[in-house]
């Protein structure tokens, strides 16, 4: 019993016979059409994401079966807070909260293909992304976070799997980062501060350097005139 393997990469709920996938079912006669719909159904909840999906085909009885792996970690938190991007400078500039929960739903769903021995070490390798993407996770930095998350304060959520984020709690997320971003806004004001303070200087100083050597020029082509005289 022969068994061909196609990969594919197809965005969720919106594969279809278009290359990649027609033109390599073709040759293996499968219905096309059963196989993306399958596949539909299959990544649906991906919805604007890549998704990997694999499509094994028994080439004598023309049956088929579908595997669905996941999008990375930083799509998943991506459409968890339904954000397009992380932030490009994450230490100065934060553009989500994660909560917990959100972490524990895709740490759920990356386990299988993480290096990791439990659903907490999961966790805080999601944590781990979110801080390169420039989020906080529970109003908090990553290195904050984890702290928590060692001694214990999120066992229950992280044991349970709660995946839920109750609906006054994503209020007080909110708040959390609106306060953060204030914050680092006043970093960041400071820090150009500082910048151009140092800028104004040096081109003080540059322009001493000029005013000395004009001086020093003129000095010296007085000293050549009286020297002819």
């Amino acid at each position: 019993m022969a068994k061909e393997k196609i990969d594919a990469l197809v965005e969720g709920g919106k594969a279809s016979a278009a290359p990649p996938l027609g033109p390599a079912l073709g040759p293996l006669k499968v219905n096309i059409s059963e196989v993306v719909n399958q596949i539909n159904e299959k990544t649906k909840e991906f919805k604007g994401m890549k998704v990997p999906i694999k499509v094994i085909v028994d080439t004598d009885t023309k049956e088929f079966e579908i595997e669905v792996g996941t999008p990375p970690v930083s799509q998943l938190i991506q459409k968890e807070l339904g954000i397009k991007k992380g932030s490009g400078i994450p230490n100065k500039d934060k553009v989500g909260n994660l909560a917990i929960e959100q972490a524990i739903k895709v740490a759920k769903m990356k386990q299988d293909s993480m290096f990791v021995n439990n659903l907490k070490s999961a966790v805080k390798t999601v944590i781990g992304s979110a801080n390169a993407m420039g989020l906080l996770v529970e109003g908090k930095t990553a290195v904050e976070i984890n702290k928590d998350v060692d001694e214990g304060k999120y066992d229950k959520e992280i044991q349970a799997g709660n995946t839920n984020v109750p609906e006054n709690k994503k209020a007080v997320l909110k708040e959390q980062l609106d306060s953060v971003q204030k914050l680092l806004e006043k970093d960041r004001e400071a820090i150009k501060a500082k910048v151009a303070k140092k800028e104004a200087k040096e081109e003080k100083k540059e322009g001493e350097g000029t005013g000395e050597k004009t001086e020093e020029k003129t000095e010296k082509k007085t000293d050549k005139k009286e020297e002819k005289k």
